[in-house]
């Protein structure tokens, strides 16, 4: 029998209608662990019972704490962990990071709450349960598990507010048919980084968007407030307007670093444009992200500064185009 152990962190999932006050995550995740799932034994606790839009760094490092400590456990053979669905993709990523163990971790959630006549969680916990207990699975890292898909954590956002099927992106791994769950991929590790340190929770790295007629000028004001990293999301292959390319000198200068991705839903940044695109960019001190988005881009950056990593090893990580 193999042996699940189900973390809850609140979100739409342990959500309960609160008249005015609109949907509050309060249920706990004993509720999920009381549902029949075959011959797979599911035990429950909960890290945390919250909106994860409320989330800080702190909580998801406690989070990936936590998942640590049941991978840890020899009567454990996958964890499961559900979550809500607006910041979901950081979490995973996290967990993807610092993952060492041969054994899954499978992040999932629901579009609508518990107390919801069409409640998805319920389906969406019992196929993620099923995918931490697949002994294929096993060394596939952290996955995210949602509506009949399994994909990986990397790569992986949401991608659309209210539909059953919320992320795309990354590797798909495994999907459900005919009740079974078929595993069709396994996504590329990377080395496993460390937990991170307390430093983490207040490592303050910004995301500063591109778009038409954007000025610089919160890129400046992010150093001036004391951030450590910046990720500049530019357009298409990693781009910006008139008076980033000096701007993110500036910033370089100063000892902050910038990170430089793309507001493009996918695709790797690729600098390839000069008068201030991203071949200036780069040449000013920007790193390219490669091929995450803005979003776990910071959560790699925020990682590696909480382990006081200087700037000239920022690129090999990232594996940029240089």
């Amino acid at each position: 029998m193999a042996r699940i152990q189900l973390l809850g962190t609140g979100g739409t999932i342990a959500s309960r209608s609160q008249g005015a006050r609109g949907a509050v995550a309060s249920d706990a995740s004993s509720a999920l662990a009381d549902t029949q799932y075959g011959d797979i034994s599911v035990r429950a606790s909960d890290v945390l019972t919250i909106g994860s839009y409320r989330l800080d760094l702190a909580d998801l490092r406690r989070i990936a704490e936590a998942a640590g400590q049941a991978l840890a456990d020899p009567d454990t053979d996958g964890v499961v962990v559900t979550h809500g669905t607006d910041t979901l993709e950081e979490t995973a990523f996290l967990l993807d990071l610092v993952h060492a163990s041969p054994k899954p971790v499978v992040v999932t959630g629901a579009q609508r709450t518990a107390d919801s006549p069409d409640a998805d969680g319920p389906r969406n916990v019992a196929e993620a349960v099923r995918a931490a207990a697949d002994e294929h699975l096993r060394g596939a890292g952290a996955l995210v598990c949602f509506n009949g898909t399994v994909r990986s954590a990397r790569g992986a956002r949401k991608v659309h507010t209210t539909a059953g099927s919320a992320f795309g992106g990354g590797t798909e791994v495994a999907h459900m048919a005919g009740g079974q769950l078929v595993v069709t991929a396994t996504p590329r590790r990377y080395p496993p980084l460390p937990m991170p340190s307390t430093g983490f929770d207040t490592t303050r790295v910004e995301i500063i968007t591109a778009y038409p007629g954007a000025t610089p000028d919160l890129l400046d004001y992010a150093v001036q407030l004391g951030s450590r990293a910046v990720v500049l999301a530019g357009t298409g292959v990693g781009n910006a307007g008139p008076g980033f390319a000096e701007a993110v000198k500036r910033a370089t200068g100063d000892g902050c670093i910038v990170v430089l991705s793309t507001r493009a839903q996918w695709g790797p940044v690729v600098p390839t444009y000069g008068d201030g695109g991203g071949i200036d960019l780069v040449a000013a001190g920007a790193i390219p992200s490669m091929d995450l988005n803005p979003f776990q881009a910071r959560i790699l950056t925020a990682v590696l500064l909480s382990y006081g990593k200087p700037r000239d090893e920022f690129p090999a990580v990232f594996g940029t185009y240089l």
